[in-house]
Order: C-alpha cells, then structure tokens, then sequence
C-alpha cells in the first residue's frame, strides 16, 4: 500500500473507535480520504482485543443509556451495515446487590433505565438465589437484571470495520505510531510517523489508553489515566447453564460470565496506581480468586485455560471525552470510556463522523461528553463502573 503524502482525516488509534469512526466517515462521505494509523502489530491490539467482551443498557446516568440503547441497536444490524457477522449473545446482566446504599442507588437507576426504554427487571434477594443454585448469595440483599444486556465478540466489531473502511476507500495502516503533530496558525497541519508525515487539517484522537500522549503533541491536557485490569478463563465447568448471566458483584467489582464451556471471572483492583504495566500481577490472581471461589465454589474444581491483562482508560467521571478540542483547530478526541468502550464504539464512531462533517453530533446531544466539562465545575459521575 502507498504511503499517503495527504489525507482529509487522521485517525490515531485502530481500535473499535478508531475503525467505528473510520467506516462512519466515509459511509457518510464517499471519497474522503481517510487514513488509520495503529501503533501495533494489528488492528485491536490494544484494549480492544482484551476487553471481556460484556455490553450492558444498565448505566446509572441518561447519557450512557442512550449510548448502549444506540449501539446495540447498531450491532444488532451488523450484518448489513458494514456487512460482517457479529456473534451477540443476550444472556443479560445480572447485578447483586449486598450494600443498602447501592440498593436506594439502584433503585433510582432502575427508574431512569425504565424511562429511557430498558426493560430492567428489580430481583429480591431470594429471586436471585432461585436462578444461580450454584453460587453463594446469602449476603445477596436485591440485584437488577436486563435482558438486553449479554456478550459480544470485540474483535468481531474490529474485523467488521476494518474491511467496511476498506472496502470504501479508508487507508489502514499497522506498525505505526503517530510521533508527532504539526500545527500552524492554531490548526493542525500535519502528523508525523517513522513512515513519513501526512498532511491533514484533521486529526481523531483514538488511541484508547494513550489518548493522553496524543493530546500533549498539540498542547491539549486530556484527563485519561490508563489502569491495569486482568481476568482469566477457567477449562469447562459443566454444571454452568447455556444461559448463565453475565454476573456482577457490584461492592467488589468482581464478575462472572460463561466463556465457552467455562467461566470467565475479573475482578477490578481499585488500589491500583495507573501506568501501563500489562504484565499479570498474581498476587491480585489470588486475591481475586479467593473473593471469586467464595462466590462459587464449583471454580475450585476448574482449571485455568487463558489470563488476559489489558488497560482501561478512565476520565474522573468515568465518562468519554467525545468531539473536538478547542485547543487547536482540527483536532477531535474520541476516548476514555473507562471500560465501556466496546459496547459504545458502533455509536460513539457514528456520532464522530457527524462531528467532524456535520459540525456537530445530532443522533444524540454529545454535550455532557465534551471535553469542557472536565475543565469546569459540576461534573456528573457514572456509579455503575466495574
């Protein structure tokens, strides 16, 4: 493939944002000349390819709601707009519930998700001992439980972009890593690679975990901070139904949802300092799996088949920053979903597309994820992070 000298838009980052984006700009615009520029070996080599693969309708504010009620919407339609399959399994998430407080929150939430159109269920805690017999649940006071929500395929999502992008013209490129941006009067200019450099008045900023990195190559402080996470995959466990939930302890951040003919279980460690060490930490494993055999037991038995570690991009409201930088002209940020990038890349690509050619996102009001409001006062926060 030749090397690009010009391009309409710059895309740094071949993750689900970065390719989502990709594809929804030139579907929207046939003929722009749209390059992708990923730093490792292949496109969703970051976050995307580690992510467990969950999306979920229940978010505790209005913004995130319309976020995954849009996308899954859009995933449900993959077949046919890019064209690719897209393995989803709705087999919902079911939350439990041991904190009173996170009950009255909860409850709250239940009523927002209803309102917006999600068919959330509210569990006592004896509904829920009923369906999961083999997990331990005493302490279970209530739970909510969606059946919108399920399981997805990441790298699904990555391939059916990728080829849509390219079957319209994009330029993709791996092995990449953008080294620089060139502005002048304000505006950016040019990106610069080991490859060479390309001309752009338009930069996207997707690079997921690293997006800060971009944002200070044009003078732009991005408030993501990058956060080890790992989870593992035990060999088959068959007394786990075809139709076990995906399973979340919400005060421990500690989850469960069958991978194949096992179970994959991650739990968040919340002391942990940001960096990018994505090498596994086993004194966490053993934590983890002591909090996750308490819950079930039946993974005393099981082995270990695979342990994935990967990095969440966390803003301080556990929000994107989605639309352009004022900082300098031309330059977009589409970022920090912090562990929700996944489930809203279908739409968080659409909204960019609409950003840049439209001037504005119009499929949803992407106000309370523009960058600004980090710099301001009243800041929201998402409750529901795991």
């Amino acid at each position: 493939m030749d090397w690009p000298a010009v391009a309409d838009v710059v895309i740094a980052g071949g993750g689900v944002m970065g390719l989502s984006t990709a594809y929804h700009l030139l579907k929207k615009s046939p003929g722009l000349r749209v390059v992708v520029l990923e730093k490792g070996p292949f496109f969703g080599c970051g976050s995307t390819s580690k992510a467990a693969g969950g999306f979920r309708h229940q978010f505790a504010t209005e913004i995130n709601i319309r976020l995954s009620l849009l996308s899954v919407q859009m995933m449900e339609r993959f077949r046919e707009d890019p064209g690719a399959p897209l393995e989803m399994r709705f087999c919902g998430y079911l939350f439990l519930l041991t904190r009173e407080q996170d009950v009255e929150e909860f409850r709250a939430q239940v009523e927002l998700q209803r309102r917006l159109g999600v068919p959330t269920e509210w569990l006592s805690g004896e509904e829920i001992r009923r369906r999961l017999p083999m997990m331990r649940l005493e302490d279970v006071i209530a739970g909510t439980f969606c059946r919108r929500d399920g399981l997805l395929s990441p790298m699904d999502l990555v391939n059916g972009y990728t080829a849509g992008a390219r079957r319209l013209g994009g330029l993709l490129f791996t092995d990449t890593p953008v080294v620089g941006v060139r502005t002048r009067g304000g505006r950016i200019e040019a990106v610069v690679t080991p490859r060479g450099e390309i001309a752009t008045p338009i930069l996207v900023n997707a690079a997921g975990a690293w997006a800060a990195q971009i944002g200070q190559m044009v003078g732009a402080e991005l408030p993501i901070v990058p956060y080890r996470r790992q989870y593992l995959v035990t060999t088959p466990i068959p007394e786990i139904p075809p139709d076990f939930p995906m399973v979340i302890d919400f005060a421990q951040s500690l989850y469960f949802h069958r991978e194949g003919e096992g179970i994959l279980t991650g739990m968040s460690n919340r002391a942990e300092p940001p960096g990018f060490n994505e090498q596994l930490d086993p004194e966490w494993e053993l934590i983890h799996m002591e909090a996750a055999i308490a819950r079930m037991p039946l993974l005393e038995q099981a082995g270990v088949r695979a342990r994935v570690v990967g990095l969440y991009e966390v803003t301080p409201d556990a929000h994107p920053i989605i639309g352009r930088i004022p900082v300098v002209a031309g330059f977009y940020t589409v970022a920090g979903f912090s562990g929700h990038g996944v489930m809203h890349g279908p739409a968080a690509g659409l909204l960019m597309a609409e950003e840049i050619l439209d001037g504005q996102a119009h499929t949803l009001d992407i106000a309370p994820l523009r960058w600004e409001r980090l710099v301001q006062a009243g800041r929201f926060a998402e409750y529901n992070v795991i």
